[in-house]
């Protein structure tokens, strides 16, 4: 069942609480630092076929994530625009090392 959100600030706890397990946020990160990795690589070598890699990748390392360590479905499938726009977000708390505190803010338990 897709859940509805009216915005986008309703819909951030909801997107962290699907990704409650710190392996499933790794995977994550990973997935979208080979965004970045495209990115640059698409301009290195002046080849934009590159970024089309980008969401192939990403989103292989999100969904097998979400299959075989959270155990639910990705938010992306009900939600993409949000979902990307949330997965960017939870990347940026990640590098800057304050996810643990949007968890605790949002009361989201991490758990193993």
């Amino acid at each position: 069942m897709k859940k509805e959100f009216e915005t986008f600030q309703e819909f951030w706890p909801f997107y962290l609480q699907q990704h409650s397990k710190p392996a499933t946020r790794a995977w994550h990160f990973v997935g979208t630092s080979f965004v970045f990795v495209c990115i640059c690589v698409s301009l290195l070598f002046m080849n934009f076929w590159y970024l089309l890699a980008a969401p192939v990748i990403a989103y292989s390392f999100a969904w097998i994530s979400h299959f075989f360590i959270e155990g639910n479905k990705p938010a992306t499938f009900g939600h993409p625009f949000w979902s990307l726009r949330a997965d960017f977000k939870m990347f940026g708390y990640t590098l800057t090392g304050s996810l643990d505190k949007e968890l605790e803010k949002h009361q989201i338990k991490r758990t193993a």
